[in-house]
């Protein structure tokens, strides 16, 4: 084996050539002192004080140096190095604190401003009186029940009374599913609950249902084929047509005010005999303004019907009619909402519009 290259001359390997350590050196400087971020420094440490730049490409040939040369370029190569990284440490000190300064400038927080907050979401004014009519029945000793929206054909029909060809059970008047012979229906009322009712729980009953029905109405200012309902049932030992109307008052004046009270006028119901159109006191002028639009200077508007159950439907529903009687009545939840609040047009209560459920808040 050879000894080594005593005579070997370190200026002829081009990585220590002074002039190229120069010239690394000064490359190195101006890259950091032109890095504007700490991103920008660490890919200029990369560039010239990494495994693969110019500084550690000369460093890594003095090993190859006769034992006469290695100090010299160790010394050479080693001061340049210590010089790039001096330098890389200033840089470095000098951008963390631009940034530390730039943070409390952009992440400052004004604790005197006031938040933004999120806008609240809102119940939807229909259910909000539905709720509320639910807490009045409640209130007054009854129940809520519950029942399917599509319903059995028997149950809106034939156990409600009503003949196999009356009007309402003609297509032009109720939704059926198909096909029609499987004898279900969109509810067209909310009566059907009335029916699983005294079916289920039998006598003496006071329930109260409020829910969504359906008719093939055309949607207009006053109509609509999805519409709510709210009706009531008592069965019970000496239920008369004064208990009816005391009902009706009660309920008048907790979701109208003190002073509005109910008339009942004649009419027909093939679940009920006999049977009454519900009206009441207009809750504007009170029978007083013979110009008042809301009633149009009757002092009355006209609400639901009701009356007193008919003996059939109490005897298709297992009720003992020699014992038991009842009164039931039935009145539009939208409809109240818009006595209540002057809504004009059903139509606003779905579009969807938020600022329509927004001016009623938590409360109607």
């Amino acid at each position: 084996m050879s000894g080594p290259n005593t005579s070997y001359d370190p200026v002829e390997v081009s990585a220590l050539d002074p002039a190229a350590i120069d010239e690394a050196v000064s490359a190195a400087l101006t890259a950091i002192a032109a890095a504007g971020s700490l991103g920008e420094l660490k890919a200029v440490r990369t560039e010239h004080a990494g495994d693969k730049s110019a500084l550690a490409l000369a460093n890594r040939e003095i090993g190859a140096l006769p034992p006469t040369a290695k100090a010299e370029a160790g010394k050479r190569v080693g001061q340049a190095r210590g010089r790039v990284g001096q330098a890389l440490k200033e840089r470095q000190a000098e951008l963390e604190d631009e940034r530390d300064q730039r943070i409390l400038i952009d992440e400052a927080v004004d604790m005197s401003l006031v938040p933004r907050r999120a806008p609240m979401g809102h119940r939807h004014p229909i259910e909000l009186m539905g709720t509320r009519i639910a807490d009045i029945m409640v209130g007054m000793g009854w129940e809520i029940a519950e029942g399917p929206e599509i319903e059995a054909e028997w149950f809106n029909f034939d156990a409600l009374n009503f003949d196999i060809d009356h009007p309402a059970r003609q297509m032009q008047d109720t939704f059926y599913v198909d096909p029609p012979s499987a004898g279900l229906v969109l509810r067209t009322h909310t009566s059907p609950v009335q029916a699983r009712a005294m079916l289920e729980r039998g006598a003496p009953l006071y329930v109260g249902c409020i829910g969504r029905v359906f008719r093939t109405d055309e949607l207009d200012a006053t109509h609509m084929p999805a519409f709510h309902q709210v009706e009531g049932l008592a069965v019970d030992e000496g239920i008369t047509m004064a208990n009816l109307k005391g009902t009706l008052d009660r309920l008048a004046s907790e979701l109208f005010g003190e002073g509005i009270t109910t008339r009942l006028r004649p009419s027909y119901f093939p679940f009920t005999e006999p049977s009454a159109e519900m009206d009441l006191r207009c809750f504007v002028c009170r029978g007083t303004d013979p110009d008042c639009r809301a009633c149009s200077g009757t002092g009355w508007i006209e609400w639901g019907g009701c009356g007193m159950v008919n003996q059939n439907v109490l005897r298709a529903c297992g009720i003992d009619t020699d014992r038991f009687s009842g009164f039931a009545f039935g009145m539009g939840v939208d409809r109240a909402l818009m006595f209540r609040t002057g809504v004009a047009d059903m139509r606003e209560m779905i579009e969807g519009d938020v600022r329509f459920d927004a001016q009623f808040g938590l409360e109607i």
